[in-house]
């Protein structure tokens, strides 16, 4: 069994070169990962831009620069909180949600072709990893 700071390790290094993998899948697409992300944020409804910021690890001027760019291609609207107009709220628009959907099955695709290239076993591994990971990056 291997330690958990070499886990980490490896899991670390495994996760950059998937990322670095999808950035280059995108390449190209009329949204940016880091846009195709906030995107995703916004599937299940409006959220407070403080809580967009918190969610992707930026702070609040960094998510703002970035709403207004999804706001300027029409894929997001800004609103107000029902209680507390102070509140801003973004929610996606059906342009948005049209483009994150072309953009993931873009992902998708690639992630299957590669995902065939491995023999059975090998998937079968990575779907039983699958409940550990999804524990493991849950948050805490």
């Amino acid at each position: 069994m291997t330690d958990p700071r070499t886990l980490a390790e490896h899991i670390n290094r495994g996760l950059r070169d998937l990322v670095l993998v999808l950035r280059r899948v995108s390449l190209g697409q009329p949204i940016t990962t880091q846009q195709m992300a906030v995107l995703g944020s916004l599937e299940a409804g409006p959220r407070r831009m403080s809580d967009l910021a918190a969610e992707h690890g930026v702070r609040l001027p960094t998510m703002t620069r970035q709403i207004g760019r999804l706001l300027r291609d029409g894929l997001v609207v800004r609103g107000r909180y029902a209680d507390d107009a102070r509140v801003v709220t973004v929610e996606l628009t059906p342009a948005g949600g049209e483009r994150l959907l072309r953009a993931r099955e873009r992902r998708i695709d690639h992630l299957t072709e590669r995902l065939m290239a491995l023999s059975e076993d090998e998937r079968g591994t990575i779907e039983a990893a699958l409940p550990a990971l999804a524990k493991l990056f849950a948050d805490s």
